[in-house]
């Protein structure tokens, strides 16, 4: 009998958000999965928060029946060479990294099943946009990992070469919102309000933005268009942002992003 449901091969940001997300959805306890991180300051401190940790990602493996991938790009060539001896016939590997293909991972473990996913940190409190690619699944396996993902947010399965421009919209977007929440909270500021009450009126109000467009699947413009009257002040404050480049400087950040991802796996940096 295995001593864990799931490890989880990396102890960093996402390895964590998922691990918290895990368990706040109530899927697994805080035993039934063990993190691992070569960093002793890491271990130290994630096993002050009471998580089960070790930094041998071998016996993480032989323990647990689900492995998750969730090491930077560069570290997957030293993370396979620790584990690839194990037995992978009866697990499950899902990974996180960017830039690590199917054919990549069934290249070292052979052709096993193995689901490639692409989460933000919002699933740490279970609201994640997680972008979803499977290779050498069948359809009851397919449905139990669909299934837990959708316990710790929205899940879309899509075709892997899709996989980087989630990562940009999915992961990097987390960033991108923030930066626009933030700059709009200055905003407040400047005209009024302390911070405290300017970001409650700013995530509350991007809330609503964002959940308007989930519930009707209405594009952003037909929303938008009820908001701005004639001469009246939103239209005045949306066309001067876009006579700042708002648009264009999003657009720009998003490609440079994507581009970045291109390069790296040209320089193939696994």
């Amino acid at each position: 009998m295995l001593k864990y449901a799931v490890a989880i091969l990396g102890g960093g940001n996402i390895g964590v958000a998922l691990t918290k997300g895990l368990i706040k959805s109530g899927q697994y306890k805080k035993e039934e999965i063990i993190i691992t991180d070569k960093r002793n300051s890491r271990l130290d401190f994630l096993r002050k928060k009471g998580f089960i940790v070790t930094e041998n990602n071998g016996e993480a493996v032989r323990n647990a029946g689900i492995v998750i991938f969730a090491v930077k790009p560069q570290q997957f060539k030293s993370l396979s060479d620790e584990i690839k001896n194990v037995p992978f016939s009866d697990r499950i590997i899902l990974s996180t990294i960017t830039g690590i293909t199917h054919k990549d991972i069934e290249d070292i473990f052979g052709a096993i099943p193995n689901v490639r996913i692409m989460p933000n940190i919002a699933i740490e409190i279970c609201e994640s946009m997680t972008c979803i690619s499977f290779s050498n699944t069948n359809p009851p396996l397919e449905t139990r990992i669909l299934s837990i993902f959708n316990k710790l947010g929205r899940t879309l399965v899509i075709q892997e070469e899709l996989m980087s421009a989630a990562t940009v919209i999915g992961a990097c977007g987390i960033a991108f919102s923030l930066r626009f929440m933030r700059a709009m909270s200055q905003g407040g500021i400047e005209i009024g309000f302390n911070s405290e009450i300017s970001q409650i009126i700013t995530a509350q109000t991007m809330k609503g933005a964002s959940e308007i467009i989930l519930a009707t699947s209405n594009h952003p413009e037909s929303e938008i268009d009820k908001v701005t009257t004639p001469q009246g002040i939103t239209i005045s404050g949306l066309n001067e942002m876009e006579h700042q480049g708002m648009s264009s400087a999003v657009i720009r950040g998003i490609v440079t992003s994507f581009k970045k991802i291109e390069d790296m796996d040209s320089k193939g940096r696994k």
